[in-house]
């Protein structure tokens, strides 16, 4: 009997059991499977700059766009890319957490580092100066500049030294030589002795001194001018030829007094600031090209890497780099100060690295001949 209750009240147990499972799962409906987990999709910040950044297609495209697509392929996330104007919109979306990072060609600097993070540099890079081509100046500038230069400027003023050394030494020879040509007076006597100093300078002398000692002058002038001769074709030719291949700004030092383009809040523009020198500010390195072709500027300063990319393609025979690289500098993502996502983007780079795939992607669109 007593077994006989046990059972009784384990079965009413059993049915209301099965009952409140029912009443559930009438109110949820059937059961679900799980869904996998979407990839996390992150905000990029960026800002055209060729060939770092660049649009075609109407797709984005370019050294960054290609490496960060490699990134979030590491990082398994997903991203959507926003162009910005100008590096100080970049840097808001970022700063205003409208962005989750930022990727260009943004240099890593001391001042940046206040108010962001930054991954692992991405590319090393430097200043470089931008001029135009001087042989698309014209023949009759062109020709002024070289007649007007300080090195044929000296070389004129040497000579017309050496012409009135010589010219009173033959004054004194051969003044009082009674068949002499040149007068015993001071005046005229000095301006026909330079006359003759210059004119066999010019290897165009009709007369010889009378006297001795006029005569040894004369050999020793003529064997000075020859000397003169060649070593003044030599250094006009040498010098012709520098100024049509670099034109007269050859280092930063030559941007004193000139004026300058370069985009604001750059790297390259506090560099002129620090140097105190003229600066044209434009929110787009294709408004410092334009200002240089339309002779607003002497020199456009900016990362070699942008100016060398435009220099062989848009520039190709209208502007020229000078000058050595100044301020070498290194490029990198721009976050959020204490992102959570910088040590992953950091591993993902020395991956890449690793692997090989930066080098690569720098070859593509830096060596294309490699």
């Amino acid at each position: 009997m007593i077994a006989l209750q046990r059972w009784w009240k384990r079965g009413v147990l059993a049915f209301l059991g099965l009952a409140i499972a029912s009443s559930v799962l009438s109110l949820n409906g059937p059961p679900r499977l799980m869904a996998a987990p979407q990839p996390q999709t992150l905000r990029v910040a960026t800002r055209l700059i060729p060939p770092f950044v660049m649009e075609e297609g109407g797709k984005l495209t370019g050294f960054s766009i290609e490496l960060w697509q490699k990134i979030a392929d590491q990082m398994g996330v997903r991203s959507t890319l926003t162009p910005y104007p100008t590096l100080p919109k970049m840097f808001a979306a970022v700063e205003q957490q409208n962005a989750d990072l930022a990727i260009a060609a943004i240099s890593i600097t001391a001042e940046r580092e206040q108010k962001f993070d930054f991954s692992y540099p991405i590319f090393a890079s430097g200043l470089k100066i931008m001029v135009r081509n001087p042989n698309r100046s014209g023949f009759v500038p062109n020709l002024l500049r070289d007649l007007l230069s300080p090195a044929l400027l000296q070389i004129i003023g040497l000579a017309l030294a050496m012409i009135v050394i010589a010219a009173h030494l033959i004054w004194l020879f051969e003044r009082r030589h009674p068949h002499s040509s040149i007068s015993e007076k001071y005046f005229p006597g000095i301006f026909e002795a330079a006359w003759w100093a210059a004119s066999t300078l010019a290897t165009q002398a009709e007369e010889m001194p009378r006297g001795a000692l006029g005569r040894v002058m004369a050999i020793f002038w003529m064997f000075i001018s020859v000397l003169f001769v060649a070593y003044f074709t030599a250094t006009v030719t040498a010098g012709m030829t520098v100024q049509n291949l670099q034109g007269d700004i050859k280092s930063v030092e030559d941007l004193k007094g000139r004026a300058v383009a370069t985009t604001a809040n750059s790297t390259a523009a506090a560099f002129l600031q620090g140097r105190q020198l003229q600066v044209l500010e434009v929110d787009k390195i294709e408004a410092a090209y334009a200002a240089l072709a339309n002779k607003q500027v002497d020199a456009v300063l900016f990362d070699a890497p942008v100016l060398m990319y435009y220099a062989a393609r848009d520039g190709q025979g209208k502007v020229q780099l000078v000058g050595e690289t100044v301020r070498d500098e290194n490029y990198g993502i721009l976050l959020p100060i204490n992102s959570p996502y910088r040590k992953e983007i950091n591993r993902a780079l020395l991956k890449l690295k690793e692997d090989g795939t930066s080098e690569a992607l720098h070859d593509k669109w830096f060596n294309p001949e490699r």
